[in-house]
């Protein structure tokens, strides 16, 4: 029974997607209300499939980990692990009997709760039911606890033989210094070590409460249908108080370069500043400039420089993460360790002319046509539209992201990119940091 319904789901989830993928699809329309705990709702009406998706997200990522870091990814992966007197194979069994699927992670600014599952009445109503008890009610068994700390503990030693961790972590670090956003969520090995059963259950009372959440709906149920969902999933959690503002950051006064010495054939690198916040009045201007310098795959300049001409790096890109506050500017790259210093040398000449001539016209057409033919591939399924709405949701961004995404695209000019990227990048106030072997 259980393999048929997982069937089931997986098989209409694949049919509805090769639909959409061949059609020009709307924006959702999303409407939104607040719970009368204060916990804000956002919901897009989808009968197409018979599901709903359901996100529940709090202010409470790594930046609330104060000095226990890996505390709020602690916290969620043991949501599931013993709720209400349930241990976690009673409550894995039971989503699985009625295809219904949990999920919970944190990242550095939000943790995400996560429920898909069926409409009909025998799936959804114990599926919600469930989904409340693990929320409101986790118990945090000692047991359980132990096993996850030692599972993120193997990470944690896996990253540090990992190259690729190494720079990442590094890079974090060198950006944003004291600020929280330094230090992976996952925390390091003496704080995981000492993360205690009671910061847990003081993390989970302080930060996941009503109105410290929002929640995201996407489905076939109607809108009342929707309200009595968010009433159902947040009863029982405390109303609680919304998170402090976290700290501004801080930007770079001067360049920094830091080798890393790795027993590797490739050098990984990682270059760039804090960028800018969701929200921010350049981010459309900066997010399409970069499709052109390093965000557009193959057709991009560094591409063009680094891989095509010189043949230096296998792939090399660049982008901006927008965060609650300025997330990271990167450059990134790997190559051959004798042609690491190079390959450095090229990606600042070919960032330094960008930003101080812009693209070209037939650049900035190419961009815009790319970004927007692809844009219906993003609205394609129900996951794809929660994870829309649940960044819109936290951030606080307008509801009508979507419908006005396209417009927002074609209307950036070259000299808005040009003033744009003058104004937020400084390549002589950089983190470079390499990982890897020498050359």
């Amino acid at each position: 029974m259980v393999r048929i319904i997982n069937y089931y789901v997986t098989t209409l989830v694949a049919l509805i997607s090769f639909l959409f993928a061949g059609q020009t699809l709307a924006s959702p329309d999303i409407e939104y209300w607040e719970t009368s705990g204060g916990a804000r709702v956002y919901f897009v009406e989808a009968m197409e499939l018979p599901m709903v998706d359901i996100h529940v997200i709090f202010d409470a990522g790594s930046v609330r980990d104060g000095e226990s870091a890996g505390l709020a990814n602690l916290t969620a992966t043991l949501l599931s692990d013993g709720a209400g007197g349930l241990d976690s194979n009673t409550i894995a069994k039971r989503f699985s009997a009625i295809g219904a699927r949990f999920g919970a992670s944190a990242d550095r600014d939000m943790t995400t709760v996560t429920l898909r599952t069926l409409i009909g009445d025998e799936y959804m109503k114990p599926a919600l039911a469930l989904f409340n008890t693990v929320l409101t009610k986790p118990d945090f068994p000692e047991q359980d606890m132990e096993r996850e700390r030692k599972r993120m503990l193997i990470g944690l030693q896996h990253e540090e033989q990992s190259p690729s961790s190494i720079v990442e972590r590094t890079f974090y670090k060198k950006l944003y210094g004291d600020h929280p956003y330094a230090v992976s969520p996952s925390g390091t090995t003496d704080s995981v070590n000492a993360i205690t059963r009671e910061m847990i259950q003081s993390f989970h009372a302080k930060y996941y409460a009503e109105k410290n959440a929002v929640i995201a709906i996407t489905g076939a149920v109607s809108k009342d249908k929707a309200k009595d969902i968010a009433k159902q999933v947040m009863k029982g959690l405390a109303k609680g108080t919304v998170a402090p503002s976290i700290p501004v950051v801080t930007a770079l006064e001067t360049a920094s370069v830091d080798n890393i010495e790795h027993p590797s054939t490739q050098t990984h690198v990682r270059m760039g500043q804090p960028g800018v916040k969701r929200g921010d009045a350049d981010y459309f201007t900066l997010y399409v400039g970069n499709h052109i310098m390093g965000g557009g795959g193959l057709v991009s300049r560094l591409n063009e420089e680094i891989r095509e001409k010189r043949a230096m790096s296998y792939s090399v890109y660049s982008y901006f993460m927008p965060m609650r506050q300025a997330g990271a500017f990167t450059v990134g790259l790997q190559t051959k360790n004798d042609q690491a210093n190079e390959a450095i040398e090229v990606a600042k000449t070919v960032l330094q002319d960008y930003i101080d001539h812009g693209p070209t016209q037939k650049e900035l057409e190419s961009a815009k046509k790319n970004i927007t033919g692809g844009f219906p591939l993003r609205i394609s399924s129900n996951s794809k539209i929660i994870g829309y709405i649940s960044m819109i949701g936290f951030y606080g961004l307008p509801l009508d992201y979507l419908d006005t995404f396209n417009a927002n695209v074609n209307a950036v000019t070259i000299d808005q990119i040009k003033d744009a990227f003058k104004r937020r990048l400084d390549i002589n106030k950089m983190v470079t940091v390499t990982v890897g072997g020498q050359p």
